[in-house]
């Protein structure tokens, strides 16, 4: 057992309540914390095999990200789709996917979980729907990659059944059969799902959206999640061209055909939500539904602005990058910034606050991914998830009257500290990998392939 002392933290801000902690130690044994307060009282100094100063650093929780493609970093910033919209950016974007092969997702999985540690993301899901030739062994890549990384992950087994033959907006080449995604689903529940308390993976299940899954797959995997207990996850309602397909398909909005099918429940979140009215509102609130905004995907891609000023006291609400190549970054902080501005454009300057986005940030992605009983706060027995910024930079400058929201008043453009499971992945601002540099070509060289195979 490895027993680190924090010392002199200058604030630590814990997300239990709204309690801002001044020049405080904590103390983590292992993978959890085991102690805050003045550690002179209660501990020796021999007693500790590290001991970091903290002097100048507000430390808070890891964030989480609740919605992501980590794939899709192979293909940021593609001239061809640089002004399109969902659907159009997806038609192009398929036929560059399809040769995606085991090397890229990991290389693209451990480069964007460095570029989200880098942002304070300890936490991460993930959607990877996309098994192209039968290319099941895609997910234990994923997999295979937080592992080497050592990120808390909860990916998403995700699926597409619906090819353009059957009125689906995917090509055939694609798709799975849905006997095909049930069986590598019940694969990958059995062979990697861990519900225990400060689980490093755990899984779920996500067919991808309307457009792309049947009806009879929705309540395949919905029931497959009952039986083994896992969460559920989809697209729903991001652009108005997804309400009409609803329309025209089922003869019902998004919302109200998650209804039909019995997908509003505890056990589900949703991306995106953006295209919701006051009924659907009451909906998921009465069914506990969680959901993961994703501000800058949604501004990038000209969807628009989910009315989160509408839901943010009645649902489960956390926030993501999504994929990177609708972003085009994997950047967290950016995400919790843009995420306050965006509701402030469009309902007032106070419609959302520092607190409230940061909360949303660390507790509310916890709280989506049903993982609050062990991370999102930092508190005694949780697990030692936490990330810490040196305020002493030149971009926090003048603005330490209130040092929690001067990171999203401000310019805070990475942590200069990251703890994931108790383990330091980032120390004075440098990520603790010598194969930094090395994953970065290989993602360079990897994306040059596909985007050349694909024509």
């Amino acid at each position: 057992m490895k027993k680190k002392l924090f010392k002199k933290i200058s604030f630590l801000a814990t997300f239990d309540g709204e309690k801002l902690l001044e020049d405080v130690d904590m103390v983590v044994m292992d993978n959890s914390i085991e102690f805050i307060g003045n550690a002179e009282d209660r501990f020796k100094r021999e007693e500790f095999d590290e001991v970091f100063d903290c002097s100048g650093y507000l430390i808070l929780p890891g964030f989480v990200n609740t919605h992501h493609h980590m794939y899709q970093s192979l293909f940021r910033n593609i001239p061809e789709v640089q002004n399109a919209k969902l659907f159009d950016w997806l038609i192009f974007l398929y036929e560059k996917w399809k040769n995606i092969d085991e090397e890229g997702v990991y290389v693209s999985t451990i480069v964007s979980m460095f570029e989200m540690m880098k942002t304070g993301v300890t936490t991460t899901s993930d959607m990877l729907y996309l098994y192209p030739n039968g290319k099941n062994e895609l997910f234990d890549s994923e997999i295979e990659a937080a592992r080497r990384v050592g990120m808390r992950f909860h990916p998403t087994r995700g699926s597409m059944s619906l090819g353009r033959s059957k009125g689906g907006l995917p090509p055939d080449s694609v798709v799975q059969s849905e006997d095909e995604i049930i069986e590598e689903s019940i694969r990958v529940i059995e062979k990697y799902h861990d519900p225990s308390k400060h689980s490093m993976i755990r899984i779920a299940l996500a067919p991808c959206s309307p457009f792309s899954v049947s009806e009879e797959l929705m309540v395949k995997t919905l029931e497959l999640a009952e039986k083994y207990d896992v969460l559920l996850h989809t697209h729903l309602a991001e652009t108005k061209d997804e309400e009409k397909y609803c329309l025209e398909r089922f003869g019902l909005r998004p919302v109200d055909y998650m209804d039909k099918i019995g997908w509003l429940n505890e056990r589900v979140w949703f991306a995106h939500l953006v295209w919701v009215n006051s009924s659907d509102i009451d909906k998921l609130s009465e069914n506990d539904v969680g959901m993961a905004h994703c501000p800058v995907s949604n501004m990038r891609l000209g969807s628009g602005i989910a009315p989160v000023v509408k839901m943010k006291e009645r649902m489960r609400i956390g926030l993501a990058v999504d994929g990177s190549a609708s972003n085009d970054t994997n950047n967290m902080i950016s995400e919790i910034r843009t995420a306050m501005l965006l509701q402030r454009v469009k309902y007032g300057s106070n419609a959302m606050s520092p607190f409230e986005v940061l909360r949303m940030a660390t507790m509310g992605g916890a709280k989506v991914l049903r993982m609050d009983d062990y991370i999102g706060s930092i508190e005694v027995g949780k697990s030692a998830d936490f990330v810490g910024f040196n305020l002493d930079r030149l971009e926090f400058a003048g603005c330490l009257s209130n040092p929690l929201s001067a990171l999203v008043m401000c310019d805070a453009k990475s942590v200069d500290l990251s703890v994931i499971n108790g383990e330091i992945k980032i120390k004075d601002g440098e990520i603790l990998d010598d194969e930094v540099e090395y994953f970065v070509r290989e993602h360079n060289r990897i994306s040059k392939r596909l985007l050349e195979t694909s024509g």
